[in-house]
């Protein structure tokens, strides 16, 4: 399917339509997932779509369904177990309700659906079932609510799409929009429209066919879209092509305070894109960018108002702007408050900082991301407001009660537990294959956003996600590690997480066999890039949240074997380079420590035909040689990986310094 950008288009396809059917609610699917391909429509999960049909029960009477977009379902890649039928009759009775808790009306929406293991539906649902047509579209389009937030722009909406739509002024969403609708249009003829404007927030189209809606959306979108270019300020300014300024330890240095005041490890993601450079410098951007926001339903995402950095701003200044942040978000609390809510963090969601870019912050890369695309089209969407009069949002009281609405808060004392590594930012050498892999496979489990460094080119392709970036790196090349952390670090905001991992095991020579090439290429790998990649991330380590090194070093170190010289003593090396850096970096908060791996054996190094061979040497099967250890137990790469995350997290706060075997028990050892 093909995704559209400005101007819009119809990219209603016969073909494709066809290769869904034409089941209403197979229709719907397709028609949803045109409107979600297009960010300036909706963004993460925002807009909604339903579709009304008739079906039998298990009894065999006949039950009028409304088919709507569940929570926490997107448009851009919906299915069909991504609504939920819910009863027509139940909601229309609801919406001949005056009053009705947001609560309640979920409660009764879930009690009226046919499939109790659909997802729960909008809490617009009711205004849906309001509207006579079998299918209805909804959007925040980025043109009609930058439009409405303009002086005068209720009516400078209507001279754009006609009397053809009805307009709504600003009701909070959920049962008191729905109930205004329902108020307004009871005595309306409704084939007279072809949409409607909820003004400031967004708009709705409807037909009695899946087509024909979804067309309307984007003919009435076009038109708002037209009127801004006849302004002359569709197309933005963007900053000239020189290098953005880079501040990388001032921006750790933010994301750590920023974590502070959240309470949590967050991800800071930084655009310094032309048009975010632009949008930084424009002259007004202070007063601009603090008016609120592009719509209500954002500022769950991003509260009211961003974090405002000079230009120029010291790490003493990004924290004295943080703690004005602080003391202005919670007298906001204290202004709207009815007294019954909880303060949510005072940690801003977005920040403009001058000549460097605009800021993303969240809870994890994923949300960070949801976050950094909300503020792009805000960027946007604020700056052709301007150019048509000046951005004008709602009232930060409205903005309050959408932040603080009744469900928002039920999910906050719901609670849930988050991964024990979510927000942190972590780096893994050696990272396609082996131990490296099923460390960046754990740390992501866990919660974490990796870096994965390693020579194989084929790192860059393993993984996908807004968590992870693969990096070839020969780590060998001190400024190929620099650039690495350097790119980790504008990826992510910082650093807590570092796994020295990348190893060599050369083929087995005595002392006096060695050559010079075995052993420099040996201590290189083993020793000498991990004080490269520790030189790198030390100065952001020190700026992290919990910072931890977990160096993977061997056996070899406590019990070496012969002909293994090149490998044990670099290894060993490594080890004492990791207790130096327990020492030095111990009253900087960062921990240190060692594993000691021993017969990993399903990694590269060890072929069928080596472990068939040593298992011969030893009169054992494969099996058997598998576990020889004291447990009688295999030693996998997970298992590694699963201690490296324990020592990086919680569990080993309060530990430094400590060597820890993971073997299986090994008599050489104990």
């Amino acid at each position: 399917m093909m995704c559209y950008s400005i101007p819009m288009q119809i990219l209603w396809n016969d073909k494709e339509a066809a290769d869904f059917g034409a089941d209403p609610l197979a229709l719907r699917v397709y028609t949803s997932r045109l409107l979600g391909c297009e960010p300036a429509l909706v963004l993460h999960g925002g807009g909604n779509t339903s579709v009304k049909i008739h079906e039998k029960n298990l009894f065999g009477d006949s039950e009028h369904l409304l088919y709507v977009k569940g929570s926490g379902w997107d448009l851009a890649t919906m299915e069909a177990k991504g609504f939920a039928p819910v009863r027509m009759d139940t909601l229309m009775r609801m919406a001949n309700l005056e009053r009705l808790t947001d609560a309640d009306m979920v409660n009764v929406q879930r009690s009226a659906m046919t499939n109790p293991e659909a997802p729960a539906p909008s809490v617009e649902a009711i205004l849906h079932a309001v509207i006579p047509f079998q299918f209805v579209d909804h959007t925040h389009a980025d043109a009609v609510v930058a439009i409405t937030n303009t002086p005068g722009g209720d009516g400078t909406i209507r001279k754009i799409l006609g009397d053809k739509v009805l307009y709504i002024p600003y009701v909070m969403p959920g049962f008191v929009l729905a109930r205004k609708v329902y108020e307004l249009t009871r005595d309306a003829d409704w084939k007279k429209y072809e949409g409607m404007v909820l003004l400031n927030h967004g708009i709705f189209s409807f037909a009695d066919n899946a087509r024909e809606s979804y067309e309307r959306m984007i003919r009435l979108v076009t038109k708002a879209e037209d009127f801004i270019k006849s302004k002359k300020v569709f197309d933005l300014p963007t900053a000239p092509a020189a290098q953005p300024k880079e501040d990388l330890r001032a921006l750790a240095h933010l994301r750590r305070e920023v974590s502070r005041k959240w309470g949590a490890p967050v991800v800071a993601r930084l655009n310094n894109t032309p048009e975010a450079l632009a949008y930084a410098g424009l002259p007004n951007i202070e007063n601009l960018s603090c008016r609120g926001p592009l719509t209500p339903d954002h500022v769950i995402h991003t509260k009211r108002l961003p974090l405002v950095l000079s230009a120029t701003a010291s790490t003493a200044g990004m924290t004295a702007a943080l703690a004005t942040f602080e003391s202005e978000y919670r007298a906001y609390f204290e202004r709207n408050t009815t007294g019954d809510l909880k303060c949510l963090d005072p940690a801003p969601r977005w920040g403009v900082w001058p000549e460097h870019g605009v800021l993303a912050f969240g809870l994890h890369a994923k949300r960070a991301d949801v976050v950094a695309d909300i503020i792009r089209h805000t960027m946007k969407a604020q700056q052709w407001a301007e150019g048509m009069g000046g951005w004008v949002a709602l009232p930060e009281r409205d903005i309050f009660e959408v932040e603080y609405w009744e469900l928002e808060q039920a999910k906050l004392k719901k609670g849930g537990g988050a991964p024990p590594l979510q927000g942190k930012i972590a780096i893994v050498t050696g990272a396609a294959s082996g131990i490296g892999k099923a460390c960046v496979e754990a740390l992501r489990a866990q919660g974490a956003a990796v870096t994965a460094l390693d020579i194989n080119p084929e790192v860059t392709k393993m993984w996908k996600g807004a968590d992870v970036l693969g990096l070839v790196c020969d780590v060998t090349n001190a400024k190929a590690i620099d650039a690495a952390i350097a790119q980790t670090v504008r990826r992510f905001g910082g650093i807590d997480i570092v796994v020295p991992n990348a190893g060599l095991f050369p083929q087995s020579k005595s002392i006096e066999a060695m050559d010079d090439d075995t052993w420099d290429r040996t201590i290189n790998v083993n020793l000498t890039s991990q004080m490269y990649l520790l030189r790198a991330c030390v100065p952001y380590l020190v700026l992290g949240i919990d910072p931890a090194i977990v160096a993977v070093a061997s056996k070899n170190v406590p019990a070496p074997g012969p002909g293994a010289a090149a490998y044990s003593a670099s290894k060993a090396g490594m080890t004492q380079l990791a207790r130096v850096a327990a020492l030095e970096l111990g009253p900087k908060g960062v921990r240190v420590n060692m594993l000691h791996p021993h017969a990993v054996m399903d990694t590269g190094l060890w072929t069928a035909e080596v472990l068939e061979g040593r298992a011969r040497n030893y009169n054992m099967t494969v099996e058997e040689y598998k576990r020889n250890n004291l447990l009688k137990v295999e030693v996998r790469s997970k298992d590694v990986a699963d201690l490296v995350c324990a020592m990086a997290g919680p569990l080993f706060s309060k530990t430094t310094g400590a060597q820890v075997a993971v073997d299986g028990g090994s008599d050489r050892i104990i």
